[in-house]
């Protein structure tokens, strides 16, 4: 008799899992989004996170994801985590302060990136989006390879196409890059010399008219 009760009491178990699991966001109860739970949240997502989708799976406003996030923000400031916001989205990240040792354990301080690929990727970074035509009238050499292999890196990526004949691709930084460089956002970027940033003005920036569909590859923006 006790083990068909059990039996019972694990298939109604089994039935209230699967119950839970197929509820429609908006039949999901609300949670409360404490910063802690936030801060576990982003912790083991393997992706940047929108705030529409923390709201979503908290069961909350936007407003509050809002506070949240601005109270775990400060809570980390001199923690060897960050919280690396981006427009809509955000993530966690290590602390720059941490990046050396880091690196080491990871072996990523093996990794270099030649002159040519840190001018690209400077390039893109300060004029995105940018076309590769537009990269290479700039550094005045091919850059075809430095592209491709800034891209494998994961430290650019392809947000669309343009408008110009052909309609190239045009490029832009992923958060691998804020994250390689210790960035929070691109508004961290130190601010050009006035010669440069006219020189980098005349080329990039162009509209994006057919925008690709982003994963884990999204793009930072100005927060």
């Amino acid at each position: 008799m006790t083990d068909e009760l059990d039996l019972e009491h694990d298939g109604l178990e089994q039935e209230a899992l699967e119950q839970a699991a197929a509820a429609r966001p908006e039949e999901r109860p609300p949670l409360e989004l404490t910063e802690t739970a936030l801060e576990g949240l982003l912790f083991v997502a393997e992706r940047p996170l929108t705030r529409r989708e923390i709201a979503s799976l908290a069961g909350v406003d936007r407003d509050t994801v809002d506070q949240r996030l601005g109270d775990l923000e400060v809570s980390l400031a001199e923690r060897g985590i960050r919280l690396v916001v981006d427009g809509d989205r955000v993530e966690l990240a290590t602390a720059p302060e941490a990046g050396a040792l880091v690196a080491r354990y990871v072996g990523a301080d093996a990794i270099r990136l030649s002159p040519a690929s840190l001018e690209t990727l400077a390039i893109v970074a300060y004029r995105q989006p940018v076309t590769r035509s537009a990269i290479e009238r700039i550094r005045g050499v091919d850059s075809d390879y430095t592209v491709r292999s800034l891209l494998h890196r994961r430290l650019i990526v392809e947000l669309g196409r343009s408008e110009a004949p052909g309609r190239p691709f045009l490029y832009g930084t992923a958060f691998e890059f804020l994250e390689r460089f210790g960035l929070t956002s691109l508004t961290d970027l130190p601010p050009l010399d006035v010669d440069v940033a006219a020189r980098l003005a005349e080329e990039g920036g162009e509209p994006i008219t057919e925008p690709l569909p982003l994963d884990t590859d999204d793009v930072p923006t100005e927060a």
